[in-house]
């Protein structure tokens, strides 16, 4: 697996501990719907939370989470639509963004909630 194939899934395993250490209940990881993936689908109070993952070795280029774009942001929102209508949920859907910055000196984990709002 490629060096950064590996610190994305090394990320996604952090961020699901810091999403149920903060009582989160995961009902989906790496959820895929057309060419749309959803790193996390969890439940908390009321709330479908969609979270994705961003993780890098450096901010040198910018913060994790300034690399979520708009047509990523498309592609989930049409994906969580259709988990949402073939799971028959009423829930309030929540978009958060789990931000992490791991290398040799350390790791910086930042949790964005209500991280983007989409309206068509």
């Amino acid at each position: 697996m490629a060096e950064h194939n590996e610190l994305g899934k090394s990320g996604e395993k952090d961020a699901i501990q810091l999403l149920q250490n903060k009582g989160y209940k995961i009902l989906e990881t790496n959820f895929v719907h057309q060419k749309a993936e959803v790193d996390i689908i969890a439940q908390k109070e009321g709330f479908l939370v969609v979270v994705e993952v961003k993780t890098r070795s450096t901010p040198d280029f910018g913060d994790p989470q300034d690399f979520v774009k708009p047509a990523q942001i498309k592609r989930l929102v049409k994906a969580v639509d259709f988990y949402i209508n073939d799971k028959d949920l009423d829930l309030e859907v929540r978009f958060d963004i789990v931000a992490i910055i791991k290398n040799k000196f350390g790791k910086k984990i930042e949790h964005l909630e209500d991280a983007f709002y989409y309206f068509e």
